[in-house]
């Protein structure tokens, strides 16, 4: 199998849809050995926040000397991004070993009138069986969208299950209520492994207080705001935190301290897993993590920044980030979305620091919403509202737009800000290019 039929293969899989259950992720893996019963996880599940703790405490754990994988979704620029060991993707040789294995498990159970496993559950048991003959020693593993039922709960009890902030997502799937989506993304903790939450709203942890009660699971609870002499910058951040003092991180964007405190926290907890973090690991781990896509910075003057808040409550963290990094500046959205998600609500909590809204259908996804019905959505509740015909178009539209002083905002799906990144680069490129000559 090429990489080109790999991909291909995983691609036409996808029709498959969604299937929350774990019934067919444990044939899937029973058929190539269970891999996932030699690895020792930490599980991340929540709605908004995953993917930057899984950052985090992968960069952490790895400049602690072990050999870290990684499991994250959505990815930016590259399919192998999903599955890393110490932060390389995947191999393109061993993504075709695997997936061919895969292929032929999956084609076993359909003869033998099993469902066909879904793409996240291929993906998912291509995580194991890599993490697995990579000789890992641990795996710092993402829920997809749920907990309990979601294809990485298929896992034996994780050194620690670490739920990030829970908010209303996925209602399709998880639950209509607050406290039904909790018991969702709680079904991760199990038996022997400690609980570590970020601050949650008063019906989330009472579930989760619950759940882990019931499991007999220490809890432990990462408040940020018990982290003090925070000092917010675009390129870098201070904090101290449980004895640390003077913490320092990269990622921008409000939200970041508390993710931060959420991975000091969890690596407290791993300790009495032998585990061991030295200080010096711990800082070095939180400065160098890198997670693109998360009020990201790519351009400046004008600044040009992006950010994969994707529902409500993700605009509701990006809407502090622009009240606290530009208060006075005139800033201009670039906005995408899909279909399926809150758009009116993240509309309705950050049209009021745009002074210019371009709109995007985000590229080669099925569930994108048009950009023209999404600027039919935003003229209701801001006067100045344009649907560009292709991301290009809409970064010529906002340079024209914006002075050096000003901001430049791309959010929304994180299925096209890959794409938006590298067209900024390639301008900002060309730009020096031109200066030069």
């Amino acid at each position: 199998m090429t990489y080109k039929e790999a991909l291909s293969y995983m691609e036409a899989i996808g029709g498959y849809g969604i299937v929350p259950g774990l019934d067919s992720i444990r044939a899937l893996c029973g058929r190539i050995g269970n891999p996932q019963d030699m690895l020792r996880f930490i599980h991340v599940a929540g709605t908004n926040g995953k993917g930057s703790v899984t950052a985090y405490l992968s960069t952490i754990l790895r400049c602690a000397g072990y050999r870290v994988g990684s499991y994250v979704s959505p990815v930016l620029f590259s399919y192998r991004e999903r599955i890393a060991v110490n932060g390389r993707p995947i191999t393109q040789k061993a993504l075709c070993q695997g997936v061919e294995l895969l292929r032929n498990a999956c084609d076993e159970m359909t003869k033998e009138g099993m469902p066909h496993p879904t793409s996240f559950e291929v993906e998912t048991a291509l995580g194991f069986w890599y993490f697995q003959k990579t000789e890992c020693d641990l795996v710092v593993l993402e829920t997809g969208m749920g907990g309990g039922m979601d294809a990485t709960n298929v896992i034996p009890p994780p050194l620690a299950a670490v739920l990030t902030p829970i908010s209303m997502d996925h209602m399709k799937f998880l639950g209509s209520t607050l406290g039904e989506i909790a018991a969702q993304k709680a079904g991760i903790i199990k038996t022997g492994c400690y609980v570590i939450s970020a601050r949650q709203k008063e019906e989330v942890m009472e579930v989760i207080a619950r759940i882990a009660r019931e499991k007999h699971c220490p809890l432990r609870t990462a408040d940020v705001d018990t982290a003090s002499q925070i000092r917010y910058g675009i390129e870098r951040q201070r904090f101290d935190y449980g004895g640390y003092r003077r913490l320092e991180i990269s990622l921008a964007g409000k939200c970041q301290i508390e993710n931060a405190v959420l991975a000091v926290e969890t690596t407290k907890a791993l300790e009495k897993h032998g585990i061991c973090v030295k200080e010096k690991a711990l800082r070095q781990g939180l400065l160098q993590t890198l997670w693109p896509g998360r009020f990201t910075v790519v351009a400046k003057k004008p600044w040009f920044i992006v950010d994969g808040a994707h529902n409500k409550a993700g605009a509701e963290q990006l809407a502090q980030s622009l009240a606290l990094y530009f208060p006075q500046k005139r800033i201009i959205f670039i906005m995408g979305v899909l279909r399926d998600k809150d758009y009116t609500g993240m509309l309705a909590v950050t049209c009021q620091y745009a002074d210019q809204i371009i709109t995007v259908t985000p590229p080669e996804n099925a569930r994108a919403l048009p950009a023209y019905d999404l600027a039919v959505e935003a003229s209701l509740v801001h006067p100045n509202v344009t649907a560009a015909d292709s991301l290009e178009e809409a970064v010529e539209m906002s340079y024209l737009l914006a002075g050096r002083e000003d901001v430049i905002l791309s959010f929304g799906s994180l299925s096209y800000l890959g794409r938006m990144i590298k067209i900024v680069e390639k301008r900002s490129q060309k730009g020096s290019k031109n200066d030069r000559s």
